[in-house]
């Protein structure tokens, strides 16, 4: 348990309070502002796609300008992101903002923290603990989003009580984010050298060289069909992002934000224990193979949800569901990184992620239209998880012989 061990599980804890905390309130906060169903789903998914390119840049660069200090960065970015939110209600400079700055309508990780924190990890534990750590690392995570999404819920509830307005209650939940994002920077400030890249040996060709523009040489390929598949998982994804979920509750039966933060702390919590329940199963059947099998049974609970006559069966399979959704998570990051060098990490995972989030970006705008039109409101939940199941067996498909180091050393022990 180093200090940049601690510092890094410290920052994903606070990053994920603040994410969880303002995706039960955004949405609606967008249309107490008189943004129309529209306009809000074309905002999360701009918001999504400026996520794109801010990590894409900021992964990129990281291995060469330096990890702690595109972390700073990501830092400063959520807090202005979060000031322009509080201060304007002007939809253009709300987009532009979001764009920009890093804003999670989701409540899951978004913009470049995730990709380096990552490599970082995995650089300073052995591939024996990896799938352990990244499981206590998601499980963190999943509880830090409870959290936040208990508290923005209570906290919007207590101020209208108390004669603050609706606006005025919501724009506290964004207050608090932009002042996650200045603590975020300080913490990044304390890591330690020990959390940068390993020095490569001097590129001896111009080839090589070229290659390592992108952070990738030898894992280019088995990067790209992983980037591919994951944009598939990821476009399904943004059909259920947590702040249109709680819009999509509020819509068909009328529930409250203080009910709906309840409801969705609980969910994460159940997500954060099925996180760590991960690293069990995979060492009995393998990463692949968990990532799989878990994940198809709770995409058919997603695509039942919206079937249920009443709220509370509703809700019912929406914590069934995330009492499994999240096994393949940190089981995929950790395949991730396993199956690409140690000077690759950063690049490999900056690349998925930030294609993941080219798909999740894709998404929010139809939902958006979804939402405008009763006859149309289980789509979001049919196409998310059908695309899923889709999904999970072409990557199962592709995937299912290329194994990581220590289950290739585990066979062979066992041989």
């Amino acid at each position: 348990m180093s200090s940049d061990f601690r510092i890094l599980f410290f920052t994903r804890i606070i990053r994920l309070f603040a994410y969880g905390f303002l995706s039960v309130a955004l949405a609606l906060y967008l249309s107490a502002i008189g943004m129309t169903n529209f306009e809000i789903g074309l905002l999360l998914s701009l918001t999504l796609l400026g996520d794109v390119f801010v990590s894409m840049w900021i992964t990129i660069v990281a291995d060469r300008v330096g990890r702690k200090r595109m972390l700073i960065l990501g830092s400063l970015l959520m807090a202005g992101a979060g000031v322009v939110f509080i201060f304007s209600v002007n939809p253009i400079i709300l987009t532009l903002a979001a764009i920009i700055g890093i804003i999670s309508p989701s409540g899951n990780e978004i913009g470049p923290f995730l990709s380096i924190e990552q490599a970082s990890l995995a650089q300073i534990v052995p591939n024996e603990k990896r799938t352990w750590i990244f499981s206590w690392y998601n499980l963190a995570g999943s509880f830090a989003t409870a959290a936040g999404a208990l508290c923005s819920g209570w906290i919007v509830f207590v101020l209208k009580e108390i004669g603050i307005g609706e606006i005025s209650s919501y724009r506290a939940v964004l207050f608090t984010y932009a002042i996650a994002g200045i603590v975020l920077m300080f913490l990044f400030v304390k890591l330690s050298p020990n959390t940068e890249t390993p020095k490569r040996e001097r590129i001896k060709t111009d080839s090589e060289a070229l290659q390592l523009r992108f952070g990738l040489h030898r894992s280019k390929k088995i990067v790209m069909k992983l980037s591919a598949l994951f944009t598939l998982d990821s476009f399904a994804g943004g059909f259920v992002i947590q702040s249109l979920m709680v819009y999509w509750f509020n819509i068909r039966f009328g529930a409250d934000i203080t009910i709906l933060g309840s409801v969705f702390f609980a969910a994460n919590l159940l997500a954060g224990v099925s996180a760590l329940m991960a690293a069990r199963i995979a060492k009995w059947i393998g990463l692949v193979n968990t990532m799989v099998f878990t994940h198809i049974p709770s995409n058919i609970l997603l695509i039942l949800i919206p079937l249920m006559p009443n709220f509370t069966l509703a809700v019912i399979l929406l914590l069934l569901r995330f009492s499994i959704s999240q096994m393949d998570v940190p089981a995929r990051q950790s395949y991730t990184m396993a199956v690409v060098d140690s000077d690759e990490r950063t690049a490999a995972s900056g690349i998925t992620n930030t294609i993941r989030s080219i798909g999740a970006s894709l998404s929010p705008v139809l939902v958006g239209l979804f939402l405008s039109n009763p006859a149309l409101l289980c789509l979001p939940f049919f196409f998310a998880g059908g695309l899923k199941i889709v999904y999970d067996l072409a990557f199962f498909r592709v995937f299912r012989h290329i194994r990581p180091p220590e289950e290739e050393n585990r066979n062979k022990r066992n041989l």
